[in-house]
């Protein structure tokens, strides 16, 4: 049996708080974060953004490092910003836009 670390849940509750100010949803709803690793006390996390060359990727950055100064437990945190897969609208949570 492995045990959950607490610090991999808060830290995609933390990512929550992180919203893409072009589509006002939270990036994990988005379907943009991938994956949630601690290795070293260090979280590690790979993402993507809706297209290449986004406008927004300095902003969804400071946004996860923020996100990733609330999570108690951990002394850092690394993004891993990967293109496969590409993004498409299919990877958002089905509910976002329903009203």
């Amino acid at each position: 049996m492995t045990l959950s670390d607490p610090r991999v849940d808060a830290s995609w509750q933390a990512l929550r708080m992180v919203i893409d100010p072009e589509l006002g949803v939270n990036i994990v709803r988005l379907g943009l974060v991938f994956d949630v690793v601690i290795r070293d006390d260090i979280v590690h996390i790979t993402h993507t953004l809706t297209t290449r060359g986004c406008p927004m990727e300095h902003v969804i950055r400071q946004g996860i490092g923020e996100a990733m100064q609330t999570v108690e437990g951990v002394a850092g945190f690394e993004t891993h910003l990967v293109w496969d897969p590409a993004w498409h609208p299919g990877m958002i949570e089905q509910d976002v836009f329903q009203a």
